[in-house]
């Protein structure tokens, strides 16, 4: 039987399509991703919210501040977008070529920063950084409601000021001592963000630290540093004193990806590395596991304000609402955290064997139901 040319055609097109998908591995760089991403955004957002904080899992034993990054959506076009601080922004020698170095504030739309595959940055962007980071680690996502338009507008406003400094190479402004580019400990994520809701915002009450130079070698006093998970706390409590409604989405990591960073010194998939509720910082940075209570708060308060647990299905391949429950109010949620925390950090540090009172974010949620 003689083909058509047309179907021949169509044969090569299969072939190749069927070749270049499995060039790489679903959940790796340049791979497959789910096909209901735009689909499951819009089931997140049935019921509105405005701003979204993204808190990133750190990816090591030890020392894991994680990441911090903002989801503004837009009234008008439903359109959500994450602003990050860019890690390689620094001016730094070593990423000066082969890095996406062009602004200090990314912004990057949220299904391509938490589950595509390919960057609208470019090729010199990271993957698990800049894009595609639930396959390799957990997201924290802490939605915010009833949020007037003038404090977006404010903020993208600031993030482009921020990113108009780092290109005029500015200096000394209200929010950075020195010159603007991105710094771990004095101009890192979580000051970035902080400094557009005190500045930009106007949120005069919101604790900014600014860590200092000792010696000219740039040792810094790290306490005074910001993280992500502080920083997040304090902002918690602003949109409480402003009585804008809260809830939690726990965005969790795709546990099979084979993809090993190139540029990593330690070739290890993102499957087998750690996934760490990125610590505030205490007795705890450096421990495998928390005992402080800052640590025990932060993770009770933010699973009594979750309301749905995301997984990306290993089997079908599809983003779903894995467990959902009903939040509690704020008030509550703070409270109870609040009395688990110090009854668990006390027994923590009696060395008792004892069983914990509060339920960590990320953990199985109480009163669960399932719902695809």
């Amino acid at each position: 039987m003689k083909l058509k040319r047309s179907e021949i055609g169509l044969g090569v097109i299969a072939l190749f399509l069927i070749a270049s998908a499995s060039a790489a591995d679903f959940g790796s760089q340049g791979g497959a991703e789910p096909v209901n991403i735009e689909r499951f955004s819009e089931k997140l957002r049935e019921a509105p919210y405005d701003l979204e904080l993204l808190i990133s899992y750190g990816t090591s034993k030890g020392s894991s501040a994680g990441h911090l990054a903002l989801n503004v959506r837009n009234d008008e076009t439903d359109e959500e977008t994450v602003y990050s601080a860019n890690f390689y922004a620094d001016r730094a020698e070593k990423h000066a070529e082969g890095y996406y170095n062009a602004d200090l504030m990314l912004s990057i739309p949220k299904a391509e920063y938490l589950f595509k595959t390919s960057s609208s940055l470019g090729e010199t962007a990271v993957f698990g950084l800049d894009f595609g980071e639930i396959y390799k680690r957990s997201v924290i996502g802490i939605r915010v409601h009833d949020v007037p338009a003038d404090e977006k507008t404010a903020l993208l406003a600031y993030f482009q000021r921020i990113n108009d400094d780092y290109h005029q190479r500015s200096r000394d402004t209200e929010y950075h001592a020195g010159e603007v580019k991105y710094d771990y400990l004095r101009l890192n994520c979580a000051k970035t963000i902080g400094a557009a809701f005190r500045y930009g915002v106007g949120y005069n009450d919101l604790d900014v630290a600014s860590a200092k130079l000792l010696t000219k070698r740039r040792i810094v006093v790290a306490a005074k540093s910001n993280t992500p998970t502080e920083m997040a706390m304090k902002l918690i409590k602003e949109w409480h004193a402003r009585d804008y409604p809260m809830d939690v989405v726990f965005y969790k990591k795709y546990a099979a990806s084979p993809y090993i960073d190139p540029n990593e010194s330690e070739k290890v998939a993102f499957r087998d590395l750690p996934d760490r509720f990125p610590s505030v910082l205490s007795r705890d940075f450096r421990r495998d596991d928390y005992r402080d209570f800052d640590n025990l708060y932060a993770m009770y308060l933010l699973y009594n304000l979750a309301r749905h647990s995301v997984r990306v299905n290993d089997e079908t391949k599809l983003i779903e609402i894995d467990r959902s429950k009903t939040p509690m109010p704020y008030v509550k949620a703070a409270a109870t955290a609040e009395k688990w925390a110090r009854s668990d950090s006390r027994g923590f540090f009696l060395r008792h064997l004892f069983k914990p009172k509060g339920k960590r974010i990320g953990e199985a949620l109480e009163n669960e139901t399932t719902a695809n």
